[in-house]
């Protein structure tokens, strides 16, 4: 599958898709959006494809945000529409029966942040800087911000971003719970792609069971999420990997996973 504003890639398992407009700084417009629900519906449903990776192009951005462009002359029902379209798209992402990684690269502003957090992890340059400024321009977000960044880190630091519009760079990114780990520009995309390849071999339903069970408990009460999670670990002992991966340890010899 070809795109015109992103670049696929699949290696060892590993998907990249990349954002390609750097003369817009990876903004997001419909045909964007539209080409990244494509490309991660193929993810979904390519047994090949083991794990995700999201990056931007350039050194500048991962995505700006949401194109302006665009958007400033939507009508509410038009405007409705547009929000409809990403928050489709990022769900996908988020509920991807593998995981996924946001490798970002420079800005991550508005829709760049809604989209990070809509992976499971999210890796950042030194040079990173997240952020919901739609309030600067009269918008709140509208990509699932408001609801994401306050499940990631709290809701009083969420108001403070999301009311006050301000950037933070990828160290205060860090401190706060939205970045998982931190790396030199040059090795971003080296290292996560090291990272996805060992998820990659890992048990590929243990992994959607762990998700499963992490996205779909995280707001239920406490006796039902367990049970949840008893249930998501009862399935894994259907697959060939658990038994390959318990006679390995017993047999004291490193496991080989077929996903299967």
């Amino acid at each position: 599958m070809e795109f015109k504003n992103l670049l696929f890639a699949v290696e060892d398992g590993v998907a990249t898709i990349t954002f390609n407009r750097p003369k817009a700084l990876n903004a997001m417009n419909t045909e964007t959006m539209k080409e990244l629900m494509d490309a991660a519906t193929l993810c979904r449903n390519d047994d090949a494809i083991k794990v995700l990776i999201l990056t931007g192009s350039g050194e500048k951005a991962f995505v700006a945000g949401a194109d302006i462009s665009e958007m400033q002359n939507l009508r509410p029902k038009e405007a409705l529409a547009f929000m409809e379209l990403g928050n489709e798209t990022l769900r996908l992402i988020e509920t991807l029966p593998k995981p996924s990684i946001a490798a970002v690269n420079g800005f991550a502003l508005g829709g760049g942040t809604e989209i990070s957090m809509a992976c499971d992890m999210r890796f950042a340059s030194e040079t990173a800087r997240f952020g919901q400024p739609e309030i600067l321009i009269g918008l709140i977000p509208g990509w699932g911000g408001t609801q994401r960044i306050s499940r990631l880190i709290g809701m009083g630091r969420a108001k403070e971003l999301i009311m006050c519009g301000e950037q933070v760079d990828a160290k205060r990114a860090y401190d706060v719970g939205l970045v998982n780990r931190i790396f030199p520009l040059d090795q971003l995309l080296p290292e996560t792609k090291k990272f996805a390849r060992k998820l990659a071999g890992m048990p590929g339903f243990a992994l959607k069971m762990a998700k499963h069970s992490i996205n779909y408990g995280y707001d239920l009460a406490l006796d039902n999420g367990i049970r949840l999670e008893m249930e998501c670990c009862a399935q894994c002992f259907s697959t060939d990997d658990q038994k390959e991966g318990m006679k390995a340890f017993l047999e004291k010899r490193k496991p080989v996973y077929t996903g299967s």
